[in-house]
């Protein structure tokens, strides 16, 4: 058994939890369920888990809080944290990777980056974003989630990161209407966060250069910030050919194109319908823009 302790945020998720909490069995010493007090049988399906310690914390609108009061929460002597969704399950040649490497890093590393593949209606999104890497294992201590609106990563205070060769795969079994209803919400906190780099609202758009997150994760951050300056509803045709042309996505047949679709052009479209609603109701001025959004959308920076 490993020293790797394994942190799940959960809110409803009866569809996935027993299969991400049994995925990661074999290797975690402990798996934390911190849970924002779910109505369906989550809590009832971890609790049949002897591993399994169940935490419950109210959801302020903000997955970094969440986390990091997570974390808060740990044992003084917890050694690695794995970061997992409850949708996400870690494929078993990567148990075994983590089984064999992990013991093996020495003092100077406190990072591991793995590759993260999309199950899209049942099918492995190989062509179009694959792959992303993630920063998800770190010591206990020396990681934190950074505090943005959107694209949160673990940031290092100390320490090197590695990379592990193998994938997880993040496989939600919800309906396509759910994943559609998913990316409503997630517009909103999207344009806000581009909002916030474009108008500098906060500074927390921005990057803090004296930790570290994994170099794709950087490399896309410095994207978001470029695609920030674009011309709105072009921006988002343009990056649904870029992903369903210039990446490959249309490899992968009709799952490829609504894949690519629905997050590329409509999702990203629809975040700049908000973006545009936004700055018309509040005239370009960065109080009145934190004002909308706290009041309207209940979100606070």
């Amino acid at each position: 058994m490993l020293d790797l302790t394994v942190v799940i945020l959960t809110k409803d998720e009866e569809l996935h939890i027993r299969r991400c909490i049994e995925n990661v069995l074999p290797i975690a010493k402990t798996i934390y369920v911190v849970d924002s007090f779910s109505t369906d049988r989550t809590l009832d399906i971890a609790a049949e888990y002897p591993t399994v310690n169940i935490l419950q914390n109210k959801w302020i609108n903000n997955y970094a809080h969440q986390f990091n009061w997570a974390l808060d929460q740990l044992p003084a002597d917890t050694g690695w944290v794995l970061r997992l969704d409850a949708d996400e399950y870690l494929l078993p040649e990567l148990v075994e990777e983590i089984r064999q490497k992990l013991p093996t890093l020495g003092e100077e590393t406190s990072g591991v980056v793995l590759n993260r593949r999309h199950i899209f209606l049942g099918k492995w999104m190989k062509r179009g974003i694959y792959p992303v890497k993630l920063l998800r294992i770190f010591k206990y201590g020396k990681g934190r989630c950074e505090q943005r609106l959107m694209d949160e990563h673990i940031q290092l205070t100390q320490g090197e990161i590695v990379e592990f060769d193998n994938d997880f795969c993040d496989h939600n079994l919800n309906n396509l209407s759910w994943f559609c209803h998913k990316h409503v919400n997630y517009a909103v906190r999207e344009a806000a966060d581009l909002l916030d780099i474009e108008y500098n609202i906060t500074g927390a758009a921005q990057t803090d250069g004296s930790k570290e997150i994994s170099r794709q994760a950087l490399a896309k951050r410095n994207k978001k910030h470029k695609y920030a300056r674009q011309p709105l509803f072009l921006r988002s045709a343009a990056y649904f050919f870029y992903r369903y042309l210039f990446k490959g996505a249309f490899l992968e047949g009709k799952e490829g194109f609504l894949f690519s679709f629905i997050q590329g052009w409509w999702y990203r479209t629809l975040v700049d319908a908000k973006v545009l609603e936004i700055k018309r109701k509040s005239g370009g001025d960065s109080q009145k823009i934190k004002q909308i959004l706290r009041e309207e959308y209940n979100i606070g920076f």
